[in-house]
């Protein structure tokens, strides 16, 4: 089983990365401000992706068969998170 990393733990990961690599030096304070901002943005769009791909696999878990809920995991995800 393939084990998946969460947009929270890549994002800290990044995060701690960044905050390395600003302290050794090889980047400037604005250099680390727009590099984690960069990072925040990529982390919010696939935590959007997984609740979206969380959402469709359970309805085609619960409808018992594989469907396309692409269209109402979007809309799950606006009504609720948006």
């Amino acid at each position: 089983m393939e084990n998946k990393q969460t947009a929270v733990e890549w994002f800290a990961t990044k995060d701690t990365e960044l905050t390395i690599s600003f302290l050794e030096g090889n980047l400037s304070q604005i250099e680390l401000a727009i590099e984690k901002l960069k990072c925040l943005q990529q982390a919010k769009a696939m935590e959007k992706k997984q609740i979206i791909d969380a959402y469709a696999q359970g309805i085609a878990d619960e409808a018992g068969e594989i469907i396309d809920a692409t269209k109402d995991a979007e809309q799950y995800y606006n009504e609720t998170y948006e």
